[in-house]
């Protein structure tokens, strides 16, 4: 006895229409193309994953390095006195404390700046 993929292929082509919902033209309309939209938008988002890692840090450093501008000293003069000087902070947290809390930033950036002298 044969066994017929009706049911089966019907449904694995409604979700790939339900997923391609809104997607312009043909990619929504048409399994054969919308599944080649659904696999390629698969892979566009699994690459954006990677670059909002980039992204995120590339902004991070880009605050700190404003804030210790404002404080007379340069970011990779900044990383290198905090590591001499054993602080252990992220750039996540350095970005926010350069944002909210100025004050705490500033003593950041004299402890970083004795370690160096």
């Amino acid at each position: 006895m044969r066994i017929k993929r009706s049911v089966n292929a019907l449904k694995k082509r409604r979700a790939v229409l339900k997923s391609t919902k809104g997607y312009r033209g043909t990619k929504s309309k048409n399994y054969r193309v919308a599944k080649e939209a659904y696999m390629k938008s698969g892979q566009y988002a699994y690459v954006g994953r990677k670059l909002k890692k980039r992204d995120f840090r590339k902004l991070w450093i880009a605050r700190i390095n404003a804030a210790c501008r404002l404080n007379d000293i340069s970011y990779s003069q900044f990383m290198h006195g905090l590591k001499v000087a054993n602080i252990d902070l992220n750039r996540k947290v350095l970005s926010e404390m350069a944002i909210s809390d100025a004050s705490a930033f500033t003593s950041l950036v004299e402890k970083a700046k004795s370690a160096i002298k």
